[in-house]
């Protein structure tokens, strides 16, 4: 069986995986990977750019270096390597249980349970929930949807599309690494840097198709396209911003504005100015939306694994 016919049979099983079992509660490979880190991090730690430049090599590196032995071992069986692709494509997509934990907040705001939606938002992101009113929920979690569609789920497709499962294992390790270090905290700031720059340079490609796989499967195209041309480079994250400002505008919604992380104020600019304010029942759109874009994104990937094998016989 050809390289692309594998990555496309086994990210499609991994993604049906995903989508049946969720993440699992106790043993997750990821969760795994950060304890991992964070035992690196206390070895190595110093306030110091050099210092995190290492802590990135040698945990972004080592779980390439595993996962490339991994494929390695199996590329002369089709059946093993379509399997150990759908295992690291499971492990490494997220789409289910983003959807699973957007939804039962918007369940809790479509009840009045605000304190209950307040509870449950710091598993989706990391907002201040007593700073926000029902609305300012519903805002934070469309907005986390937008971005951890791409981070979650087509990033990964998009580097396993390039480099077989250490592409998956890759972009996931890196991700998780940012979403340790990466934030501009004292701590982080320098030690930190490393991680977020090479997050920044990965998420890249995922984004900007996940803008573009958002306007086409979004219920408003136009408004998709329009928003992110106008406001996405307003956004401070380079990659956050097409992607929030696609789904602001194929829903028709504002998303951006002032925020609070950590006790820490930010006035961000504001997305798809023209839209109206977020609802609570723009959650189950904005989860059907990001379902969308994932499956599309699986068919792209596969594409352009194929194109590439094209291209280069």
């Amino acid at each position: 069986m050809r390289a692309d016919r594998v990555f496309a049979y086994g990210a499609a099983a991994g993604l049906i995986g995903d989508l049946l079992l969720g993440d699992p509660r106790r043993g997750h490979p990821v969760a795994a990977f950060g304890r991992a880190a964070g035992a690196v991090e206390r070895a190595l730690w110093r306030d110091h750019r050099g210092w995190g430049a290492l802590h990135t090599v040698v945990c972004a590196g080592g779980a390439v270096g595993l996962a490339a032995v991994a494929a390695r071992s199996v590329r002369t069986s089709r059946t093993a390597s379509v399997a150990l692709t759908a295992a690291a494509t499971w492990a490494v997509v997220g789409g289910t249980s983003l959807g699973r934990e957007a939804r039962a907040i918007g369940q809790a705001l479509d009840t009045g349970d605000v304190e209950g939606a307040r509870g449950r938002l710091p598993h989706l992101c990391g907002r201040d929930p007593q700073s926000l009113d029902a609305d300012g929920i519903a805002r934070a979690v469309v907005e986390s949807v937008a971005e951890n569609t791409s981070d979650a789920v087509v990033g990964a497709l998009v580097w396993g599309a390039v480099g077989g499962v250490p592409g998956l294992v890759g972009f996931r390790a890196v991700n998780t690494l940012d979403a340790m270090v990466g934030h501009r905290s004292p701590r982080y700031l320098r030690y930190g840097w490393a991680s977020a720059r090479l997050d920044d340079v990965m998420g890249w490609p995922g984004a900007r198709l996940t803008a573009v796989l958002a306007a086409l499967a979004g219920p408003d195209p136009r408004g998709a396209v329009r928003a992110w041309r106008a406001d996405a480079a307003r956004h401070p994250s380079p990659n956050a911003g097409p992607v929030e400002a696609s789904f602001a505008g194929a829903l028709g919604v504002r998303l951006g504005g002032t925020l609070s992380y950590g006790g820490r104020v930010e006035h961000r600019p504001v997305l798809n100015g023209s839209g109206r304010a977020v609802h609570s029942k723009d959650i189950e759109r904005a989860v059907r939306l990001s379902r969308r874009v994932g499956w599309l994104a699986l068919g792209a990937a596969a594409a352009g694994r194929l194109w590439k094998r094209g291209g280069t016989s």
